[in-house]
C-alpha cells in the first residue's frame, strides 16, 4: 500500500509539474500572439515614453529571444515573483497575498452552505420519494440554472436594501465581520453548487439504495438508520467528493463575478478589474494560481477516495 501511494503520488506531481509547465507557457505566450509589439499591449495602448518602454523591455526580459524570456519569467514565478501590476504600480504577489484571505474565507464559507443545503436535501430527496422528492427536485432545478451574478442581485435587493439586514459591500474586519458582510455573497456563490450537488447526492443514494447488499440487511433486521450510514451514504460519497472537489476550482472562477457584485475586494474582483483593463501580468498570475488550485483539490480527491471506499485502490480500478 506505501508503495503503491508512493507510486501514486509521483506520477501525479510529475503530471502536475507538466500541466503547470504547459499552462504557463501558453500563459505567458499570449502577450506575444496579441497583435502589435509585447509593450503596447503591456501598456494597453496608451502613449509610451522612451523611458517607460525601456522599463518594460527590462522588467519583462523583451529584448532577449522568446525561450530565454519565458524562462527567465518562469524562475521568477517559481520563486515567487510575478512581476508588478501595470495598472496598480504594485508587487502582484503582494496584491495576491493581501486578497486572498478574502477570497478562501468566501470559498470556505460558501463550501460549508453547500454541504449542509446539498447533502441534506439530497439525502431528504433519496430518502422520501413523492411530494417531498418532487419539491427537491424542482428547487434544485432552479438553482442550477440561476447564473451567480442573478443570485446576487436578487439577494442583494431583499435582504440589503429593502430589509437591511446584511452589509450592501465589503468584506468587514475580523471573524465575525467578516460573517457577516460575506453572508450574503456566500450564498450567492453557493446557491447553484448546492443544487448541483443536491442532485449528485440524490442519484448516488438512490444508486445505492437499489444495492443487493442494502436489501439484505434490511432482511436481516439491521436497524434502518445504521443501513443508511453505513451500507447506503458511505458507498456513495464517492461521486459526491469527486463532485465537491471540482467546485473548489470552479469557485474561484465563480467569485469573481460574487466580488464583483459585492465590492468585495479578492483574487476574483482583481481578476476582472485586471481583464477589463488589460492588466496581463495580473491575469497571468492568477490564471495559474487557478490552474494550482484546481490540480490540488483533484489529487486530495483522489487520495481520499481509497479512504471513503477501500475497495478503490490509488492508481487502479475497484476491486
Amino acid at each position: 500500500m506505501n508503495r503503491n501511494l508512493l507510486r501514486f503520488l509521483a506520477g501525479r506531481v510529475v503530471g502536475m509539474v507538466l500541466v503547470l509547465f504547459a499552462t504557463s507557457f501558453v500563459v505567458f505566450s499570449a502577450v506575444h500572439l496579441a497583435p502589435g509589439d509585447p509593450v503596447t499591449f503591456l501598456m494597453r495602448g496608451r502613449p509610451i515614453t522612451p523611458e517607460s518602454r525601456a522599463v518594460l523591455t527590462a522588467q519583462y526580459h523583451l529584448d532577449q529571444p522568446f525561450l530565454k524570456q519565458y524562462f527567465l519569467w518562469l524562475g521568477d514565478v517559481l520563486s515567487g515573483d510575478f512581476g508588478r501590476s501595470v495598472q496598480f504600480h504594485q508587487d502582484i504577489s503582494t496584491m495576491i497575498t493581501d486578497k486572498l484571505p478574502t477570497t478562501l474565507f468566501l470559498v470556505v464559507y460558501a463550501m460549508v452552505i453547500i454541504a449542509v443545503l446539498g447533502l441534506a436535501l439530497g439525502i431528504l430527496s433519496a430518502l422520501r420519494p413523492g411530494l417531498i422528492d418532487k419539491i427537491v427536485l424542482v428547487w434544485t432545478g432552479m438553482a442550477v440554472a440561476i447564473p451567480s451574478y442573478i443570485a446576487a442581485i436578487v439577494l442583494l435587493s431583499i435582504f440589503s436594501v429593502k430589509l437591511g439586514w446584511f452589509p450592501i459591500y465589503g468584506a468587514g474586519e475580523g471573524f465575525s465581520d467578516m460573517l457577516w458582510h460575506l453572508t450574503l455573497p456566500a450564498f450567492a456563490l453557493a446557491l447553484m453548487f448546492a443544487g448541483l450537488l443536491a442532485r449528485v447526492t440524490r442519484a448516488s443514494m438512490l444508486d445505492e439504495l437499489s444495492r443487493e447488499h442494502v436489501e439484505v440487511a434490511r432482511a436481516r433486521g439491521v436497524p434502518e438508520g445504521q443501513v443508511i450510514r453505513k451500507h447506503v451514504l458511505r458507498n456513495a460519497l464517492g461521486p459526491i467528493v469527486t463532485v465537491v472537489g471540482t467546485m473548489v476550482a470552479s469557485m474561484l472562477v465563480a467569485t469573481s463575478i460574487v466580488e464583483t457584485a459585492f465590492s468585495v475586494q479578492g483574487v476574483g474582483s482583481l481578476l476582472i478589474k485586471s481583464v477589463t483593463a488589460k492588466d496581463f501580468p495580473v491575469v497571468q498570475a492568477v490564471t495559474l494560481l487557478v490552474v494550482a488550485v484546481f490540480m490540488i483539490a483533484n489529487l486530495i480527491v483522489d487520495l481520499l477516495q481509497p479512504l471513503i471506499d477501500p475497495r478503490v485502490a490509488l492508481g487502479g480500478d475497484q476491486k
